[in-house]
């Protein structure tokens, strides 16, 4: 890995370090998910059970899965992954969504998919 790769790498780590610490300041003694993506809607993937919902803003990319029926717990799933990176996952069994994740994507292309039940999607490289 170049320099530039451990500086990026370093970078991410500083951000991260920070925005948890703001987290943990600005509520203490709570744990609470987000249930939105911040930035704009680029892009929606329907599939037969919901739809994956994909938001950009400042090189960031973030996704989410919404169930087209609420009716109980489902097994429900999201993933992005920026080309190059590993794919961030969230999984598992969701009244009406999972996620939002999110990755920085910068210019590179993306690769989204997401499942409720099943019925799935899956984007290819997209965002290039």
């Amino acid at each position: 890995m170049g320099h530039g790769g451990i500086r990026r790498h370093l970078a991410l780590g500083i951000t991260v370090l920070t925005v948890s610490g703001v987290l943990a300041l600005a509520a203490p003694g709570q744990a609470e998910a987000a249930d939105h993506c911040a930035g704009r809607k680029v892009r929606t993937l329907s599939f037969s059970t919901g739809s994956v919902r994909v938001y950009k803003r400042d090189g960031y990319v973030c996704a989410m899965t919404v169930t087209k029926k609420a009716s109980g717990r489902k097994a429900m799933s999201v993933s992005v992954q920026a080309r190059g990176n590993r794919p961030v996952v969230d999984r598992g069994r969701y009244l009406h969504h999972a996620g939002p994740v999110t990755v920085h994507a910068g210019h590179r292309c993306v690769r989204i998919s997401g499942s409720v039940g099943g019925g799935s999607v899956n984007s290819g490289w997209i965002l290039c």
